[in-house]
């Protein structure tokens, strides 16, 4: 095994001369993206008991959008939009059912007093 002088990979992965580096190589997966898939199935006597499908993707964020990936958009623990959105319908249901607790208090003295009416 041979290891360059900069101290990095040896063969093709050096630190110097036409080799790439950690950093190229990261920046040619995120830019390319990679597909990991696979399977894990778990028979017992030919009767199918557990599958469990696993899919990884790694991707630049530009990459992944370009390929109709935008899932952490939508997901309000990722995104300051949706959670956003999803506070401001949250407010507004709020200020319905306020709303509606405010009427129904100012429908009761109402009520009360035609009931005490009625009573004398």
């Amino acid at each position: 095994m041979t290891v360059s002088q900069g101290g990095g990979l040896p063969g093709p992965y050096g630190g110097s001369g036409g080799g790439a580096n950690l950093a190229d190589i990261l920046e040619r997966v995120l830019d390319k993206g990679v597909v990991i898939a696979g399977d894990i199935k778990i028979n017992l006597l030919d009767i199918e008991l557990l599958t469990i499908k696993l899919r990884l993707i790694v991707a630049s964020v530009d990459k992944a959008k370009e390929m109709g990936i935008d899932w952490w958009e939508g997901d309000p623990a990722l995104s300051s939009g949706a959670r956003h959105s999803e506070l401001s319908r949250e407010n507004a249901e709020l200020k319905q059912r306020l709303a509606e607790l405010e009427e129904r208090q100012s429908l009761e003295p109402a009520v009360k007093e035609t009931d005490e009416r009625r009573e004398r």
